[in-house]
């Protein structure tokens, strides 16, 4: 459950920018969305739990690889400037996502 106060839009650290890998996460995206869907359409047809959880695996690494490349990307750009600026929030703002991601 999320710990931090639930902030408005506004009043929440925000910054626009593009990333370097906004392509591949989106195609790793939509390869993992159709995975899952496959993985849902085992369930109705009754197939093998094992076979299941094999598939299940594959989708939460393949979230996972997603999730790395959006770090790295994160870092490369939004951290870097964020220590530069001295913006402390967008540090903070990292550190949850990161506890998030890792629990």
């Amino acid at each position: 459950m999320d710990e931090r106060p639930h902030d408005t839009l506004s009043e929440r650290h925000e910054h626009l920018h593009s990333h370097t890998h906004t392509k591949d996460v989106l195609n790793r995206m939509s390869r993992a969305i159709g995975h899952l869907e496959s993985v849902k359409r085992m369930v109705e047809d009754g197939r093998d739990c094992s076979e299941v959880l094999v598939q299940l695996a594959a989708v939460r690494a393949a979230l996972g690889a997603t999730s790395r490349i959006i770090l790295k990307d994160h870092l490369e750009h939004c951290i870097v400037h964020a220590v530069e600026s001295n913006d402390q929030a967008a540090i903070e703002e990292l550190e949850h996502a990161i506890d998030k991601l890792i629990q």
